[in-house]
């Protein structure tokens, strides 16, 4: 009988080890570059030591460094990987991208001009080099020679541009468009340069890049059943809502992957999910359900994958329909909100509590100074009073481990009150599609994203495709181009924080707890991604995991 079999991650080492725990993320980064590229020990120790680490500590962080690169990752092998939701929506379109299961594929068959490390610190992935101008007004990529499509052609400059436009002007059905709404052009320096023209100083440009939806297409793809990419995956079989199989592409212009073939699938329904990883019929799982973690902790042959994240389930009230056109109805949700209990009991206490907007501790421009938000039920009483509302309707599916036992609390909280909360559950399978963004009172579920002003951006700007409370604030959409544009940290942080006040005081959405990304492996899967934007490492592991058998 196995115990505490739980790896709790922390930025970019173990939690409970001392390991990289004082190095700011570039130090780190920095040093693991330098190891992987064969600098002696005495190197090492002088970089580690320069960082400000004492020498007893450096000698122990070489020694966990020498450990896992002993690990030497091996080739061969099959992954069938698990995720909660699927439907007739599933796309290869990165554009259209919604759900974990579009991110992964989209992970294992394309690759972005950009990627996100660990520590979500844009590196160059298909752009060899990227910089911007003085006032960051213009973004210059340089792309890597020698990459070729699935298909055997070249990538070229009109590749990247061809793929980068389907995101701009007002016809253009992105998802994500919003994040690059700033760019004005992007236009071809050479056959091997593009550059990214804005209208507007924007730092994030690099990180917004790297985010799923920006994958790199041939230019004039319209099949997204058999889609060309570059990445390290090609596509054997693809049925929406169904599975997809993926194939190691043998040409890739990176080293890799590891794996001959991923299955990709969901299983929405939580303890089979979980009973499927236990029984060895996968050998992933995400979300895992925190009901579930002693077990899976206690079973030999399976872990629990803990990373510590700014993710959030939510409960969403449209704000232009009643009764979430009532900001004292919301109001009233918002101080019924037992965010401790939520944690400790729901969540298993892999996560902590929220305050109503999305930038918790895990992201750098948290607003420590915004008060947070008690479990009140007097004023929530008087708020629903001053509603005037009785009743209403939430519709639930378990689309977030717990979601639908964090809405039962409130049904109770809502009774003590006088509200008659009516829960309505729903099937996952089509939910985005069917229920999400459409009904007056429903729940959401939301990966973290890179920075504060692309979470918020997406989220909550005015125009925002994903603004799932309806909630229009033309303050808002001023302040998130602002702060794109301000290089004066110290202004850049008031802004911040008068965005993250306005969505808690003002938005629709209810945001109770942060969550961590709990997932479920095989104890034979090494070299699992610790990227904290999603489950099972933000989708990145397609390319760098392998099995040890």
């Amino acid at each position: 009988m196995k115990k505490r079999n739980i790896v709790q991650i922390n930025g970019g080492g173990e939690r409970g080890s001392p390991a990289f725990g004082g190095l700011a993320a570039g130090d780190r980064n920095a040093i693991v570059r330098a190891l992987r590229k064969g600098i002696s020990r005495r190197e090492a120790m002088a970089l580690l030591t320069g960082a400000g680490i004492t020498l007893a500590a450096s000698a122990g962080i070489l020694g966990t460094a020498g450990k896992a690169l002993a690990q030497t990752p091996k080739r061969g092998g099959r992954i069938r990987a698990a995720m909660t939701q699927h439907g007739p929506a599933d796309t290869l379109d990165p554009t259209l991208f919604t759900s974990s299961i579009d991110f992964t594929r989209g992970r294992a068959h394309y690759n972005g001009l950009i990627q996100l490390d660990d520590n979500i610190v844009p590196q160059p992935e298909l752009a060899e080099e990227f910089s911007a101008n003085a006032d960051a007004t213009e973004w210059t990529f340089k792309l890597r020679n020698g990459v070729e499509f699935h298909d055997g052609s070249k990538l070229t400059a009109d590749d990247v541009i061809w793929s980068m436009n389907r995101h701009l002007g007002p016809d253009s059905k992105s998802k994500a468009k919003i994040l690059v709404a700033g760019v004005k052009e992007w236009k071809k320096v050479d056959a091997n340069t593009v550059k990214a023209v804005l209208d507007a100083p924007n730092a994030d440009l690099p990180a917004v890049l790297g985010t799923h939806h920006f994958r790199i297409l041939k230019e004039g793809t319209s099949d997204f059943q058999a889609p060309v990419g570059t990445g390290p995956f090609t596509l054997q079989e693809f049925k929406p809502g169904i599975r997809s199989v993926h194939v190691r592409n043998d040409n890739y212009w990176r080293d890799g992957p590891n794996l001959d073939e991923l299955e990709l699938f969901a299983i929405t329904e939580s303890t089979a999910r979980v009973n499927a990883l236990l029984a060895g019929d996968v050998e992933m799982i995400s979300n895992l359900d925190p009901q579930a973690i002693e077990v899976v902790e206690s079973t030999d042959g399976v872990e629990v994958w803990s990373v510590p994240s700014g993710s959030f389930p939510c409960i969403i009230c449209r704000t232009d329909t009643s009764p979430g056109n009532s900001p004292d109805f919301v109001l009233a949700l918002k101080y019924l909100q037992d965010r401790e209990r939520i944690v400790k009991s729901v969540l298993k206490g892999q996560g902590t509590v929220g305050n109503d907007q999305p930038i918790n501790i895990a992201y750098p421009e948290h607003c420590a100074e915004l008060a947070q938000r008690p479990y009140d039920p007097d004023k929530a009483k008087h708020h629903l009073q001053k509603s005037g509302v009785t009743s209403a309707e939430i519709q639930v599916a378990e689309i977030s481990n717990g979601v639908t036992d964090m809405v039962l609390i409130l049904q109770r909280e809502a009774s003590k009150i006088g509200l008659d909360l009516q829960v309505q559950r729903v099937p996952n399978d089509g939910y985005w599609g069917s229920v999400w963004l459409k009904t007056p009172m429903h729940v959401g579920d939301w990966n973290m994203r890179p920075t504060a002003n692309i979470m918020l951006s997406i989220a909550f700007a005015p125009e925002a495709e994903w603004n799932e409370s309806r909630w229009k604030n033309e303050r808002m959409g001023m302040l998130l181009k602002e702060a794109r544009a301000e290089t004066d940290q110290a202004k850049r942080a008031e802004l911040q924080c008068e965005m993250q006040r306005l969505v808690s005081e003002e938005s629709g959405v209810i945001i109770p707890v942060h969550k961590n990304s709990v997932d479920g492996l095989s104890s034979k899967v090494k070299g699992m991604s610790r990227n904290p934007l999603g489950t099972l490492g933000g989708s990145e592991w397609p390319e760098f995991v392998w099995l040890d058998s």
